[in-house]
């Protein structure tokens, strides 16, 4: 004789103590885990922070406390948002400030007292297209777009330090050209090339 086949159906509205627990761990665990591994930048950032910059193409130069206490300076924000512009077209865009607390840390763990000589900052979707036509090994979905890249050199400091230090950091891309003699910056996924 067969016996009866019983479908076990689960109430979805009940909670077991165990999953509630699971579910706390997982939670507990992710917090814990630094975000895009921003770690070694946290690591750095201070409550008052400061960049110094040098726009190679405008001959522009920028020393500025960006925070104080821990909250943005949206004048100094602006200054620097200026300084990295667009300089074929003039074209401004907000600087994502995790870029800048990376340029920060950098400038930090490097114990730079140079500013950052800027090659490119932000980069209009105009000027983007015309150096992709121009053959230049550019993204068609830069971060440059988004104000979230920055190519630099550091004064005093070799390109391949900078560019270890950068790696170091492990928070977002790092492209190293020692041929036209810069390191690209990026807060998108950790990545190198």
């Amino acid at each position: 004789m067969r016996s009866p086949e019983y479908k076990i159906v689960p109430d979805e509205r009940r909670i077991s103590r165990r999953l509630l627990l699971q579910f706390g761990a997982l939670g507990a665990l992710s917090a814990a885990i630094p975000s895009n591994g921003f770690a070694a930048v946290r690591r750095h950032l201070r409550p008052e922070r400061s960049l110094a910059f040098h726009n190679l193409h405008t001959g522009e130069h920028l020393k500025v406390t960006y925070c104080v206490k821990g909250k943005y300076r949206q004048e100094a924000l602006a200054r620097i948002d200026h300084i990295l512009r667009d300089h074929r077209t003039g074209e401004i865009k907000a600087i994502d400030t995790r870029l800048l607390n990376l340029l920060y840390a950098l400038a930090e763990s490097l114990d730079a007292r140079a500013p950052f000589h800027v090659i490119s900052g932000y980069r209009s979707p105009k000027t983007n297209a015309m150096l992709r036509a121009g053959g230049r090994a550019v993204a068609g979905k830069s971060l440059h777009l988004e104000g979230k890249a920055v190519d630099i050199r550091l004064p005093g400091r070799e390109l391949p330090v900078l560019r270890r230090a950068a790696v170091e950091m492990n928070a977002g891309g790092v492209g190293y050209y020692p041929v036209p003699d810069f390191v690209h910056i990026d807060v998108g996924r950790v990545r190198q090339w």
